[in-house]
């Protein structure tokens, strides 16, 4: 059948089309569908904003789905300022829709205000998305060995608990990021030094037959973590995790480790996302 001749609409996707969806996602990308059942669940927990697909779009034909791109919207807190960004997700349209593709991905992209990033692009895909107006923000990561640095300032490190309370130096928005990423299964700690705290949320990443490392999921700024790099370090060794990547452009000074290139993340939109902050990302809420 040639595209001319088939039916399709593009419509938000509804609870009721999670079924058809996982099924879909797992022919086209293979991952089990309890991998998608568990990150669905996270999604429909959420908080997206009102007025914003709470999953994506799909598209379908004759009243099955064909096509579909997940979306994680989210409202987020930069320079004091509430801003809308959206994490894009899983993509994937069955062969013989391919040349429907680009309706989908225009109305994913639509919302003119609101800034998109991808963070788990293909090679393949990099001309795509720069071709589609997508910017680089971030090249590769840095994995540093957190617990050797030694000249890092003191601090005491705890994992975040729902008896936080909120004050100048911890915002009640930086109390909710923590315990929702808690609830993901990443380790939601804070910093205090002083009299001021610090966030800072980090994701476990097993791989096999490699030394089990936590992500840096999200800081208030990268500095943050470099400062209190040995505490952190210290911390996260005794649960296991020895190393911790970080999103950079480069090796990060006063860390010890090594950067690898050719990692990048893209973003499209009117707030550059900031090096260290992946909250309510795919890779959070899905475990890419």
């Amino acid at each position: 059948m040639s595209p001319p001749e088939l039916r399709t609409r593009r419509r938000q996707i509804g609870s009721a089309d999670i079924g058809a969806i996982i099924k879909l996602l797992t022919i086209g990308l293979r991952p089990t569908p309890d991998f998608w059942v568990r990150g669905f669940q996270r999604l429909s927990e959420h908080p997206t904003p009102p007025e914003y697909p709470k999953y994506g779009y799909l598209l379908e034909s004759q009243g099955t789905a064909v096509g579909v791109v997940l979306l994680i919207f989210s409202s987020i807190v930069v320079a004091g300022k509430a801003t809308i960004r959206c994490s894009t997700s899983s993509w994937y349209v069955e062969p013989a829709f391919r040349p429907y593709a680009a309706m989908l991905r225009s109305l994913a992209m639509r919302h003119k205000d609101v800034t998109y990033f991808n963070i788990t692009a293909d090679r393949p895909t990099w001309p795509i998305l720069e071709a589609q107006g997508f910017a680089r923000y971030c090249d590769g990561e840095f994995v540093a060995v957190p617990a050797l640095c030694t000249q890092s300032e003191r601090c005491r490190v705890e994992m975040a608990t729902h008896d936080i309370s909120a004050s100048l130096d911890l915002q009640s928005s930086e109390i909710e990021l923590l315990l929702a990423h808690a609830e993901y299964g990443c380790l939601s700690v804070i910093c205090s030094s002083g009299s001021s705290r610090h966030p800072f949320v980090f994701l476990p990443v097993w791989e096999p037959l490699r030394v089990p490392k936590a992500h840096l999921a999200y800081c208030r700024d990268l500095e943050e973590f470099v400062r209190f790099a040995g505490p952190l370090g210290r911390f996260l060794a005794q649960r296991g995790f020895l190393l911790v990547s970080v999103d950079s452009n480069g090796p990060v000074k006063g860390l010890i480790g090594r950067y690898y290139d050719g990692l990048p993340k893209y973003f499209k939109g009117p707030d550059r996302p900031r090096i260290g902050d992946l909250a309510y990302s795919e890779r959070v809420i899905f475990g890419f």
